[in-house]
Formats: structure tokens, sequence, C-alpha cells
């Protein structure tokens, strides 16, 4: 999915985050764009949370997630994706 042209929508980013081991705040990116939009990282700890963020500012999404099956991975660094592997 080409996540900034066709927007992950509110089911996918729940799918994700049932998916994914991480905290729901793994999947927002705390970069100079959570910044400059005057973000705090305190607000966005839920599930609810995170999706409502993404759905705003899909650009702070963490990437890549990796699928196989059911269970997924943020795979940054790029390594991590040996892990779906095993």
């Amino acid at each position: 999915m080409e996540y900034l042209k066709d927007h992950p929508t509110e089911a996918d980013l729940r799918r994700i985050l049932a998916a994914i081991p991480n905290p729901p705040a793994d999947l927002v990116r705390k970069d100079k764009r959570f910044e400059e939009l005057g973000l705090d990282a305190g607000d966005y700890q839920t599930v609810d949370q995170v999706v409502a963020v993404l759905l705003e500012h899909p650009e702070l999404m963490q990437r890549p997630v990796v699928f196989r099956a059911e269970r997924a991975l943020l795979c940054r660094p790029g390594d991590m994706v040996l892990e779906l592997l095993d």
C-alpha cells in the first residue's frame, strides 16, 4: 500500500495495531514533522489515540510494516523482517 497516496483506513490501522507486538505508540513516528505539528508523544499511547492521529496525519506512520499471515512487525531497521521468516 502506498500509504501517502491511499491512506490507511481506520480498519487498516486497527488491524496493524492488533497484529504488531509493539505498544500502539510505536506506530507513530516522533520525528521532525511530529514536532512541527506541535504534538505531544504522551497524547498518543492508546489504540484509539494512535488511530486518530494517523488518520489525520498518515505521514507519521512508522514504516515499513510487514505482514506474514496474521503476524506483523514494524521493520525498522529493515533486518527486522528476518524475524517474520523464522
